[in-house]
């Protein structure tokens, strides 16, 4: 195994330990369900947003393959074999990805109870505007866009330049749709939030 092999092995399980657990400890401590990815959706949308979890669970075993080398030859090896090989590109994916995790700590720990994977309607928490928020309306986003570009440098398949292009793209659809939702909720207060800070960064 490369560095990189157990850089993105070691930041996968770091995510999701963070994620798992952030998930755990508001819904044990305020009995807040954190996932409603489709929830009030109908039609594509509820299609996209129910696609994301399983999507991204098969990305993760693909970076579990590819960093362990454990060779499971599920997709075909147009699709696996790297594109390029630099060990350039591999530093700045990492460069990218460390920032990125931090980006995501910050959020979470600023979010508070309002934290949700998805848009929730029912039992949506304040709105979130300080810490990491002063800098970008979107930090978890920015992080999940900074770690697929990332992800796609270290491993240079097909396979991830695919995931990369379809997620960005998804994520940014997702984000307009959380977008139309806190300004009706919120609307003045949201309506100034986004005059001051930007979308991304």
């Amino acid at each position: 195994m490369t560095f990189f092999d157990y850089f993105q092995f070691i930041f996968l399980i770091t995510f999701f330990v963070i994620f798992i657990g952030r998930s755990i400890l508001l819904f044990v401590s305020q009995k807040i369900n954190p996932f409603v990815l489709g929830v009030g959706k109908k039609g594509i949308r509820k299609f996209l947003e129910y696609f994301l979890l399983p999507g991204l669970t098969y990305w993760a075993f693909e970076i579990v393959n590819v960093s362990l080398h454990l060779n499971i030859p599920i997709l075909p090896n147009l699709l696996t074999a790297p594109l390029f090989d630099s060990i350039y590109t591999g530093i700045a994916g990492c460069a990218l990805m460390v920032p990125g995790l931090v980006l995501f700590i910050l959020s979470l720990v600023n979010f508070g109870s309002s934290w949700r994977v998805g848009v929730d309607v029912k039992t949506s928490g304040k709105l979130v505007t300080s810490g990491v928020f002063c800098v970008t309306r979107n930090p978890i986003f920015v992080f999940l866009d900074l770690y697929f570009i990332g992800t796609f440098l270290i491993n240079a398949s097909l396979f991830f330049l695919i995931c990369l292009v379809i997620i960005i793209p998804a994520m940014h659809f997702q984000i307009l749709e959380e977008e139309k939702f806190l300004e009706s909720k919120y609307q003045d207060e949201y309506r100034e939030y986004k005059k001051k800070v930007r979308r991304y960064i």
